[in-house]
């Protein structure tokens, strides 16, 4: 997010907040898959992020499912959004006591695709599905510095990996 005036009432999102987020969206049987800076994050990239970006089937139940899990954070911002909002958007933000975007496809990468491949990783004791590196790497094919640099790192790791 390179926003500066993006989440102006919240804060910056931690380790603990994903986990928490994770344990509500698994108690939910949420679709979803992990994308952006955290995702980044757990692949090994030496980042911050600002917000918590969640690429999830964007099917009214499913949103329905959101709703649920996202009713953890407290100012309950997530009542706003509506069953198909997350279809009609490209990213529904709930800014809440920390921000969370929700995404029905990430530069032409949706749920249905990301899930193939993603990776399950462990946040403070809560298993997670993560975009895979190359996943992600699809994802950030934007004009945003921090885009850029994920680029980099994402695809160093893929060369590695590969070796």
């Amino acid at each position: 997010m390179d926003d500066p005036d993006a989440g102006a009432y919240s804060r910056e999102p931690q380790l603990d907040d994903l986990a928490r987020l994770g344990r509500a969206l698994n108690a939910n049987h949420v679709r979803y898959v992990l994308i952006g800076g955290f995702a980044v994050i757990a692949h090994g990239g030496g980042r911050t992020t600002k917000d918590i970006d969640l690429l999830i089937d964007p099917a009214p139940d499913n949103v329905a499912r959101v709703r649920d899990a996202l009713q953890i954070l407290e100012d309950k911002a997530v009542n706003e959004v509506g069953d198909d909002d997350v279809a009609r958007y490209s990213v529904v933000r709930v800014a809440d006591e920390v921000v969370v975007d929700l995404l029905a496809a990430a530069c032409g990468v949706d749920y249905e695709d990301a899930r193939r491949d993603a990776v399950t990783l462990d946040f403070a004791g809560v298993p997670m599905p993560v975009a895979s590196p190359g996943t992600l790497l699809r994802t950030k094919n934007t004009i945003r510095p921090s885009d850029a640099a994920d680029r980099l790192f994402l695809q160093a790791l893929i060369d590695e990996t590969s070796r």
